[in-house]
């Protein structure tokens, strides 16, 4: 009995000790940005505070659809860059004009939350953004009027992860970021406090 006992007591601390790792995005955020929106927008409680909810990145392959290889290194891809597997978006009904079938797989989608969340967005505005040729910032038209923002990337290849060498075809994907905010107005703001380098 003494013997599991002292087994439980050493384990304990590394429970402990792996929550406190937080993402760098996540505790400027928590520091910063709450505060200050507090400030701007006079919330009386911190629930109150816009926060990033969850960000969905979309790809489509309706071009290489009947291509498992293809399929397969664009899957590898996207999980390199979010850092998670993505499943496969499937046909809902069939279109003989596109030789499409129900159940085909014509897209892949992640969902990120949590840490993975802040992760990505983090390299996102601080690394792959500003690799975009001719970048001079991200349109702030793109809000949908419940506070989440979308964002259309050309190429993959603005991720560190990808080796251009390794790379079949340029790609796009579709970059949606849904948060807790109420309106644009407090959605842009929580946005560019993170770091979203919008046009001026």
């Amino acid at each position: 009995m003494a013997e599991k006992k002292t087994a439980k007591k050493t384990a304990a601390p590394e429970k402990a000790a792996a929550p406190m790792e937080k993402s760098r995005v996540r505790v400027f955020y928590e520091t910063e940005v709450v505060p200050a929106l507090i400030k701007k927008f006079g919330y009386t409680s911190v629930m109150q505070v816009p926060k990033l909810e969850k960000i969905v990145i979309n790809t489509g392959l309706g071009d290489i659809k009947d291509n498992q290889k293809s399929m397969q290194t664009v899957e590898k891809e996207l999980a390199q860059i979010t850092g998670q597997k993505p499943i496969y978006r499937k046909a809902t009904k069939s279109v003989a004009n596109f030789k499409l079938r129900e159940g085909m797989n014509i897209g892949l989608k992640v969902t990120l939350r949590g840490r993975r969340m802040y992760d990505f967005f983090d390299k996102l505005v601080s690394i792959a953004l500003p690799r975009v040729r001719d970048f001079r910032g991200v349109s702030d038209k793109a809000f949908d009027g419940r506070g989440n923002y979308a964002l259309g990337l050309k190429e993959q290849l603005i991720f560190p992860e990808i080796t251009y060498d390794q790379v079949e075809k340029i790609r796009g994907m579709d970059v949606a970021i849904v948060t807790t905010a109420k309106t644009d107005e407090e959605a842009k703001e929580l946005l560019a406090m993170l770091g979203m380098p919008f046009k001026k």
